[in-house]
């Protein structure tokens, strides 16, 4: 499945969507990128005179590009629009900030994946290739009828 096609796929749209690019995808991991544009909404008062992006924001890009795009690869011809994408749960460490304008990278490994359940590794790093944040982050395929 080509990189394109899987980010078509999600189930999010500006200004939820924090994937730009997906650099990597196999039944192991993914990896992509997205840049934090200073025009985004929360950055108006998170926070006075210093925005940084908050640490959820950070966690959601972290599923979307690390567990999301990697569900998607995984299911492939199996994912129609009956189905959704849930959180299931996220442990995250926070090391450094990032700023508006700034470009990540999140680089994801699969934990398991089973009976509908995919959890893994994921971390951000910043364009020096340090690390942001790290942690292990779970979601489900469910049906929407559930």
């Amino acid at each position: 499945m080509e990189a394109s096609a899987i980010i078509a796929k999600l189930p999010y749209s500006k200004p939820f969507l924090f994937v730009d690019e997906l650099l990597h995808v196999d039944e192991n991991g993914a990896e992509g990128t997205f840049t934090f544009d200073e025009s985004l909404d929360f950055y108006k008062g998170h926070f006075k005179d210093n925005p940084i992006t908050p640490g959820v924001i950070l966690t959601e890009a972290m599923a979307q590009i690390g567990v999301v795009c990697l569900g998607i690869y995984l299911l492939n011809d199996n994912l129609n629009s009956d189905i959704a994408i849930a959180l299931t749960s996220a442990e995250t460490e926070f090391l450094k900030p990032v700023y508006p304008n700034e470009k990540v990278r999140v680089k994801s490994e699969k934990i398991y994946y089973r009976f509908g359940k995919l959890k893994c590794k994921v971390i951000m790093y910043n364009e020096t290739n340090e690390e942001i944040c790290r942690g292990k982050i779970a979601g489900m395929i469910i049906s929407k009828n559930e």
